[in-house]
């Protein structure tokens, strides 16, 4: 029989920092620039980033010295279904004694923030921020450009 995931319980307070019920949850809506304050996004617009996933946080933050868990799961306010809006991180910001794991991240917000900050400079950003450029250029080379064909023209009796 395969190892099976812990049961989860509801939050008391005998629960330490390192119980993954305790770890700070993180939606990818929560740092989408495409949203609105209604739809999840916890921070202003110009710290966010348009469409996240979860596979980007996780690369952002499996770099930080911050224990990370993934689980497939769905945020409750997401209209959309599809795969590609699935997926919660769990992170731990504070070791048992309530110091934090990293100084740099002592709060959600300063998580998000990171988050924010590093997910535009990741390669796969980049290169999708390039490709319609390399689109755009391809189309407009060669053809038969300014060459129109006429109107109506008048008609016969």
């Amino acid at each position: 029989m395969a190892a099976s995931m812990p049961v989860k319980t509801n939050f008391h307070p005998s629960k330490t920092h390192s119980d993954l019920e305790r770890w700070v949850c993180v939606y990818p809506a929560y740092i989408n620039s495409k949203k609105t304050r209604q739809e999840g996004r916890k921070l202003a617009k110009q710290h966010c980033v348009e469409n996240p996933t979860y596979m980007e946080i996780r690369d952002v933050l499996s770099v930080t010295n911050l224990h990370i868990a993934i689980e497939n799961k769905q945020y409750p306010r997401e209209k959309s279904k599809e795969l590609l809006y699935r997926g919660r991180i769990r992170v731990q910001i504070k070791n048992d004694d309530g110091t934090p794991v990293n100084p740099e991240f002592p709060t959600r917000e300063s998580v998000f923030l990171h988050l924010g900050h590093k997910i535009p400079l990741l390669k796969t950003r980049q290169n999708k921020g390039s490709e319609p450029a390399q689109q755009q250029q391809s189309q407009s080379g060669g053809g038969q450009s300014g060459h129109k064909k006429g109107g109506k023209g008048k008609r016969r009796q």
